[in-house]
């Protein structure tokens, strides 16, 4: 099933949306239970009672889409260097501060974006060049936590999984390097685009997911989920050892090779660039830059 959060004359719904050249069909729920996107869905699903299509079907070109989820519950886990060429390509940057331990990570490498980063499918991604002038872009499927555990064993790990969506893990590489720990470099305000869709579990294929970007439709990055250094269940397994992971919790799972970082020289994003990421069956999210 491939869920959508819109909004319509100032009220937000959440949607059925099979396909992109299809209606959205709305779906019942409250107001304050549509504010929460798709994470409404997640809690019906715990709850056993899913909500029932209400209303006529509405043309995806007369909503907004909104993100799936407006405004995670609490901090995006990220992962670092999670694809192999990736890792080779971010090791020779000079901006990656675990290098001198190999470029290819004994462990998962793991970080967090604030939720306030998050935007929608067609907002822009802004960049203050008095801030920073090195913003990247890192296309990345992300789990959705669907069922709360801790100590989590990797055999157990999928039946924790709601689903999926596509975030950009959009990145400030002055400041991931400068500041070593990368909070700030990757939780400027725009920088965790999510959509456009979100996606129940049994519609990815994670031993064969195809992962695009564009830039200004030249294809930067491409690969495939079986490419992983380190798999969705040992994800889990790492992050729920000690931490309780919740429901609604969401992993972006890492980004591969081609990153602007990875061009000699460097190919960062500039106002006026277009940003366009696929992984099917969720979507493409497309974003506008915009300087500031």
């Amino acid at each position: 099933m491939r869920y959508v959060t819109f909004e319509k004359e100032g009220e937000t719904g959440v949607g059925l949306w099979p396909a992109a050249d299809q209606p959205i069909q709305p779906l019942a729920l409250s107001s304050s239970e549509a504010e929460s996107g798709v994470l409404a869905i997640v809690d019906a699903a715990l709850r056993g009672q899913m909500p029932r299509p209400t209303g006529e079907p509405l043309a995806a070109d007369a909503v907004t889409l909104l993100a799936p989820i407006p405004r995670p519950r609490r901090n995006i886990f990220c992962v670092g260097k999670n694809y192999h060429l990736h890792a080779e390509e971010f090791a020779a940057s000079g901006f990656d501060s675990s290098a001198k331990a190999g470029a290819v990570p004994a462990h998962p490498i793991v970080f967090s974006k604030v939720p306030e980063t998050v935007v929608a499918d067609g907002a822009p991604i802004l960049i203050d060049p008095s801030v920073s002038p090195a913003v990247d872009y890192e296309v990345e499927l992300a789990v959705i936590i669907g069922r709360a555990g801790r100590g989590i064993a990797k055999e157990k790990a999928l039946a924790h999984v709601w689903g999926y969506t596509l975030v950009n893990d959009v990145t400030a590489r002055d400041l991931q390097g400068r500041h070593s720990q990368w909070l700030i470099g990757k939780s400027q305000d725009s920088f965790c685009p999510m959509g456009p869709a979100a996606v129940s579990a049994a519609a990815i294929d994670l031993a064969d997911c195809q992962v695009r970007c564009w830039v200004n439709g030249e294809l930067r990055q491409e690969a495939n989920t079986r490419d992983l250094i380190f798999d969705v269940p040992t994800l889990i397994e790492t992050i729920s050892a000690g931490i309780t992971l919740l429901p609604g919790d969401i992993i972006a799972t890492g980004t591969p090779a081609g990153v602007g970082i990875g061009f000699d020289p460097p190919r960062y994003l500039a106002g006026g660039d277009e940003v366009v990421m696929e992984i099917d069956p969720i979507g493409r999210l497309i974003n506008p830059v915009m300087a500031i």
